[in-house]
């Protein structure tokens, strides 16, 4: 999907999925539409998906349980990879979403066992990714939501995997790429947002790692 858009500026810091957002770090639009938002000259500061160990309430009956550490969810590889292409991991000022889809997020911070992960400094160029434990009912939402919000689907692993992508140009004439790509199986919910940094293989390598 290519969205051509006029933006003052992209960051990650709350990039958001939508072409007419303006996005400033640790920031976001004040007021959001869905899936697009107008742009504004004022800012709020705005709270990142949650960036804890998993706890051990409420977890879904399939099993499946959120990794402890980020370097638990990457093979050697890909782990090394992102080290040297994008550091640091988990850098305090990132505080993008890992999706902007109201449905996704409402499973995030529900309360289920959840580990975020995120590479690159505030910029306009990185990821954030979030491993959540989901129950059935919570899976079968999501393969509903997904196709319905525009992202397009196929089967992954033992699961389903979902991306959507829009491209656009700043007002300084740069151009730039961002996205969303979604895992969805085995009890788990892979998500991840990102802005110019997008790894060949990155959603792959973390199912495989996390489920073989």
């Amino acid at each position: 999907m290519v969205v051509q858009s006029r933006l003052t500026r992209i960051v990650i810091g709350c990039v958001a999925l939508t072409a007419l957002a303006t996005v400033v770090t640790g920031c976001r639009p004040e007021s959001p539409a869905a899936p697009s938002g107008s742009p504004t000259g004022t800012t709020q500061e705005q709270t990142p998906d949650p960036s804890v160990s998993p706890t051990e309430t409420d977890k879904p009956a399939a099993g499946f349980e959120a990794p402890g550490a980020c370097e638990e969810i990457y093979s050697a590889a890909m782990l090394a990879q992102l080290q040297s292409a994008n550091p640091p991991l988990n850098d305090p000022g990132v505080t993008m979403l890992s999706t902007e889809n109201a449905d996704l997020l409402e499973i995030i911070h529900s309360g289920a066992p959840t580990l975020r992960c995120s590479w690159g400094q505030p910029s306009e160029y990185g990821l954030a990714t979030n491993v959540t434990a989901i129950d059935a009912g919570q899976e079968e939402a999501v393969l509903a939501a997904l196709p319905q919000a525009g992202f397009g689907c196929e089967p992954l692993g033992g699961g389903t995997v979902c991306r959507i992508e829009q491209k656009g140009v700043t007002l300084d004439d740069e151009e730039y790429t961002r996205g969303e790509t979604h895992y969805v199986g085995g009890g788990g919910l892979v998500t991840t947002a990102w802005i110019n940094f997008a790894p060949e293989g990155y959603t792959e390598d973390i199912v495989a790692t996390l489920w073989g």
